[in-house]
């Protein structure tokens, strides 16, 4: 027979269950464990062709601007464990550059505090800079960091 005790223990330890890996696993994608600061780390080292703090910054406030979107998932390693959003393996490789992880955590460290690229404007979406794509949907705001930045209408 359920109790009512029991059914607030069960309910308690799916709480702290839940509460526990919601650092780890989102809805829509695996931080693999991973906290805000090293998957934001992960995405700039990944994603700004490691050249410049500008570059970093605007690929990570492309991943706060959707972590402020609903129709995104509502932590950092959510938004950058999304299937198909960001470069492959962005979570698991390796990251080889001393330098550049340096940089890359430097600027994380700002965007966590609330620095933004005031160019990138509301843009959630990017992709290399001088490819071209038929869409009427998109609209450039800024280029920096290897990367085109744009919004979709």
């Amino acid at each position: 027979m359920t109790t009512p005790f029991r059914t607030l223990s069960t309910l308690m330890a799916g709480a702290v269950l839940a509460t526990t890996l919601s650092g780890c696993i989102t809805l829509f994608g695996w931080g693999g464990g991973k906290g805000a600061h090293e998957c934001l780390v992960r995405a700039m080292y990944f994603e700004s062709i490691r050249s410049s703090d500008e570059g970093m910054l605007a690929v990570g406030t492309v991943v706060m601007n959707r972590v402020d979107d609903r129709a995104f998932p509502d932590d950092v390693c959510g938004v950058v464990g999304q299937k198909n959003q960001f470069a492959p393996g962005v979570l698991t490789r390796a990251m080889t550059e001393p330098r550049s992880v340096e940089r890359a955590s430097r600027v994380a460290s700002d965007v966590l505090r609330g620095k933004r690229h005031h160019g990138v404007r509301g843009a959630k979406y990017f992709h290399t800079a001088g490819l071209t794509f038929p869409y009427k949907n998109m609209h450039y705001v800024l280029v920096a960091g290897g990367n085109a930045f744009y919004e979709r209408h």
